[in-house]
């Protein structure tokens, strides 16, 4: 469960510009976790992580530790969210928040193109230029990097490329963080997602508090993080504080606060397309597009027309869109899911099942994020149990037992 690979332990670190070997862990002082921010900014990124705001742990531009959420965490369950203090001074001591790592690839309003006539039947196409520099995303965890996985399958793993996804992906930096708690509504041992991050990541932190002791085991993932990591002040990590770092992540395992028996999934909801249970949830659900919006690997959207009123000149943009809105699924004859209860089931198998069909994975990576965010505290790990508790059993005739 560790996700700490078998490295090198000990070199020390290059200063000719290249920065420590890949795949080599090292410590940093809790002191010296300025110079890690202050390397990635002379690099020419643009760091964003978790900071406080609104009562909550959000992602934005992180300017200086005093932006981490030092000493906070989170209490969260269905429909319930609230920040407390820590004993300790952790600066990543929390789970993850209402906001995921797609907003940077796929923003929820993002300019596609412009088209200006040329002439009375021609027009030329312009694509705005990406403003933002490249991004370090700091403080990624394992199941936010499965997400990350499953947005690249989507946008730019098939025969259709999405230009600006992949832009901003080839730009990003991802500076993971070790799960050291789970959360209430956590279930990402249930989906094989986490709470180890194992691969994925340019360099990977584990906040290592015990005795009075602070500081952050480093691992190299790839060639750009080692390059990041050049003249910043590290010691060489010992086998102890590796093993520290792995008992860290399997307190983690060990406390998921929810699960979700996948076993079969696919068939069983597929198969169980008029169960009741589907009237029962959508009698609750709100279709307020919480769970979609708060989803890491959610991806519907919609495109707009902005055109001017001279009919010279017309802009499209892209903007997030749910499949909880009547109006996402109308055709010329109206919305072919006209009912909560069936925009409900398309969410639901649609994430758990037939996105095997689509991607070859699962699109639900465990995080908990749309059950913390419902505001009536729906929860898909109770609603595949209900699933499951009131499918029909095979009889005899179909090879199982009465």
């Amino acid at each position: 469960m560790s996700g700490l690979r078998n490295a090198h332990v000990g070199d020390p670190p290059s200063h000719g510009g290249m920065g420590p070997a890949v795949g080599s862990r090292w410590l940093l002082a809790r002191d010296e976790f300025p110079s890690l921010l202050d390397a990635l900014r002379r690099a020419g990124y643009r760091i964003v992580g978790p900071t406080v705001r609104d009562g909550a742990i959000v992602y934005g531009s992180i300017r200086s530790v005093a932006d981490l959420p030092e000493g906070w965490t989170d209490r969260q369950s269905a429909g319930a969210y609230r920040l407390e203090r820590r004993p300790d001074r952790a600066l990543f001591g929390y789970n993850v928040g209402p906001h995921s790592w797609k907003k940077y690839l796929f923003p929820p309003r993002e300019h596609l193109f412009t088209l200006r006539r040329t002439d009375a039947a021609k027009f030329e196409v312009s694509v705005p230029e990406d403003p933002d520099p490249p991004m370090a995303y700091l403080g990624v965890r394992a199941c936010e990097i499965a997400a990350l996985n499953i947005q690249d399958r989507v946008f730019v793993g098939g025969a259709a490329v999405d230009p600006g996804y992949a832009r901003r992906k080839a730009r990003r930096l991802v500076v993971a963080v070790q799960c050291g708690q789970a959360g209430g509504t956590c279930f990402c041992v249930s989906m094989g997602t986490g709470p180890a991050v194992r691969d994925g990541f340019d360099l990977s932190l584990t906040e290592l508090l015990d005795e009075g002791r602070h500081e952050f085991l480093v691992e190299i993932g790839t060639a750009d993080g080692a390059r990041v990591l050049d003249g910043v002040p590290l010691r060489p990590a010992e086998p102890s504080d590796v093993r520290a770092g792995e008992a860290r992540v399997a307190d983690a395992a060990r406390a998921m606060g929810r699960a979700m028996d996948t076993e079969g999934i696919h068939d069983l909801l597929l198969g169980n397309l008029e169960s009741p249970v589907w009237d029962d949830v959508g009698r609750r659900c709100l279709a307020c597009t919480n769970c979609t919006l708060a989803c890491p690997t959610c991806f519907c959207h919609s495109t707009e027309e902005v055109p001017d009123l001279s009919a010279e000149r017309d802009e499209r943009w892209r903007r997030w869109d749910s499949c909880f809105n009547l109006a996402f699924s109308e055709l010329h004859t109206g919305s072919v899911r006209s009912t909560t209860p069936a925009r409900y089931r398309q969410w639901l198998t649609h994430k758990l099942a037939t996105w095997f069909d689509q991607f070859g994975s699962s699109g639900c990576v465990g995080c908990g994020r749309c059950i913390t965010w419902c505001p009536v505290g729906i929860d898909l790990t109770a609603e595949v149990r209900a699933i499951r508790a009131a499918a029909p059993r095979p009889g005899p005739g179909a090879g199982g037992t009465a």
